[in-house]
């Protein structure tokens, strides 16, 4: 499978949890490479020295954090992780990938938690960085839900909430696909590895050839 597309894209996965966004992700990004492509694979929380220090401690299941603190840490992170990482990524015309970005902090803190997503709305625009496409995948409660029981490894923080939870942030990612059309994209993730991965390749090869 070859992919063409336009140097310097930055484009995100998105979705709740156990939905193959870390699968799909670094099957992209191996396709890119094999196709000559400059690829940036990051991740949210996370990506940098600082941020990465962030993201243990908000994903430590014995962390408690007050909503408000939840976010703030998320942004603190990202600006690390923005300026640092993924801006001179895309100054150099590499394609940077990254899972999870501002999308997430709306659904899973604003959506999710309840935080004011004017509040979320200011901090991003803060950030003053807009993925060219988001991937958005999704599967039904059931099928996350086994995933999820499958793992081998202790769940973390935000894998731990409950089923309530998991149920407001995907119509929040839903709602953000809806607001935003032209740089969203909504994937069923409930079928074969291989047939995600060839919806997500026409997708980018749709909204981002050169």
């Amino acid at each position: 499978m070859t992919i063409r597309i336009r140097p310097g894209s930055f484009i995100t996965f998105e979705g709740g949890e156990a939905v193959g966004k870390s699968t799909q992700i670094a099957r992209l990004a191996a396709t890119l490479r094999a196709a000559g492509h400059s690829v940036v694979l990051t991740r949210e929380p996370g990506g940098t020295q600082g941020a990465e220090a962030i993201r243990a401690v908000m994903l430590d299941p014995a962390t408690s954090l007050a909503p408000l603190a939840d976010t703030l840490l998320v942004f603190a992170a990202r600006a690390d992780h923005v300026a640092t990482l993924i801006r001179p990524a895309l100054a150099r015309g590499d394609i940077v990938l990254c899972d999870r970005f501002t999308d997430s902090t709306m659904a899973y803190q604003g959506y999710g938690l309840g935080i004011d997503r004017a509040i979320i709305a200011t901090l991003t625009s803060m950030i003053g960085l807009t993925p060219d496409l988001t991937l958005i995948l999704e599967t039904p409660p059931a099928i996350a839900a086994a995933r999820l029981a499958a793992r081998a490894a202790t769940p973390d923080r935000y894998e731990r909430f409950d089923a309530h939870f998991a149920a407001r942030i995907a119509a929040g990612f839903r709602a953000i696909a809806a607001s935003h059309p032209a740089r969203c994209a909504l994937i069923d993730a409930s079928g074969p590895i291989e047939s995600i991965a060839a919806t997500i390749a026409a997708t980018i090869t749709q909204r981002l050839a050169p």
